[in-house]
């Protein structure tokens, strides 16, 4: 798909389904929270999440103090329903309505945070800008969430790019060290198995 179809086709998902009705909704999403904390950085740290979507993360981001944080998707709908749900306090964060290939960030980031959003970059041009952007833009930690090798190969009929600890790090060596991975079995609102890797990565 090109950029208005993807943004066509996920703008009509958040128009559509609730947080329940799709697979990728974590009431509480620990694994990225902890990976947050272990970078040790101040509640000042400027953390974007790419992908956010209306995902709870903001919530918990904002819960413990965060005060300088970006939620970045391409659908303003998703973004809307989390500005919605969050009340005035949606006011503390910047919200941005982009493609991520397309993005231009007007400051950098300490923590760059994307849980299931760069796998649905599957052609090498795609990946090349997704690395190109995060290379100029990141001057702390990198945290990603992909569907494994062991995961899913579709997700909302789409299809994703699988990845294990091994590629990712690969696909991501000229500009960042990784320093951790993890997998997590991610149980769907509909009772369904996904298995995820984390990882997290270091700006050289």
């Amino acid at each position: 798909m090109n950029f208005s179809e993807n943004k066509i086709y996920w703008e009509n998902v958040y128009e559509t389904k609730n947080p329940e009705q799709v697979s990728w909704t974590q009431e509480k999403p620990q694994i990225s929270l902890d990976f947050i904390k272990s970078a040790g950085l101040g509640k000042d740290a400027k953390i974007i999440d790419i992908g956010g979507g209306d995902s709870n993360l903001v919530d918990f981001l904002l819960t413990e103090g965060y005060t300088n944080i970006t939620v970045l998707d391409i659908s303003a709908k998703a973004l809307e329903k989390a500005k919605h749900r969050l009340g005035d306090a949606a006011d503390q964060v910047k919200w941005v309505a982009a493609d991520i290939t397309a993005f231009t960030p007007t400051e950098t980031y300490d923590i760059w945070h994307d849980r299931a959003a760069f796998h649905f970059l599957t052609t090498p041009e795609q990946v090349s800008k997704y690395i190109d952007i995060a290379e100029k833009n990141i001057t702390g930690c990198m945290v990603l969430g992909t569907f494994s090798k062991n995961g899913p190969t579709r997700c909302s009929g789409l299809d994703i790019r699988q990845y294990d600890e091994e590629s990712l790090a690969e696909t991501f060596k000229s500009g960042f060290e990784k320093i951790k991975c993890i997998t997590e079995d991610h149980i769907t609102p509909f009772n369904t198995l996904q298995n995820f890797v984390f990882c997290s990565f270091k700006k050289l």
